[in-house]
C-alpha cells in the first residue's frame, strides 16, 4: 500500500514537470536545455528584484524565452522601471530585455 501510493504520487509529479515544462517545447519554440537556462535566468531576476528595495517584485513579471526577458506589470515610478530594466540586463545569459512596464503614480 506504501508502494502504491508513493508510485502514484511520483506519476503525479511526473505529469505536472512534463506538462509544465513542455508546452513552449512541445511548440518548437526552445529546446528542454533553453527551457531549463530560461527558468533559472527568471528566477535569478526575481530573486534580485526581491532583495532590491527600491523594485516591488510582486508588481512586475518577468518571463524569458531563449534568452529574451519580457518585463511587464507596474511601476510606481520611472526610476523603479528602469531598476527593473538594470536588473534584468546585469543578470547572466540575458540575450535581450523587452520592458513593457507600465508606469502608475
Amino acid at each position: 500500500m506504501k508502494y502504491a501510493r508513493a508510485l502514484a504520487f511520483a506519476a503525479v509529479a511526473g505529469i505536472t514537470i512534463v506538462t509544465a515544462t513542455g508546452c513552449s517545447v512541445a511548440r518548437e519554440q526552445q529546446t528542454v536545455g533553453s527551457y531549463v537556462d530560461d527558468a533559472g535566468i527568471t528566477t535569478a531576476i526575481k530573486a534580485k528584484m526581491v532583495e532590491d528595495k527600491n523594485v516591488s517584485a510582486s508588481s512586475i513579471s518577468v518571463e524569458t524565452l531563449n534568452g529574451t526577458v519580457q518585463l511587464s506589470g507596474f511601476a510606481k515610478s520611472q526610476a523603479e522601471k528602469n531598476q527593473a530594466e538594470s536588473i534584468a540586463r546585469n543578470t547572466k545569459h540575458v540575450r535581450e530585455v523587452r520592458n513593457s512596464i507600465v508606469v502608475r503614480p
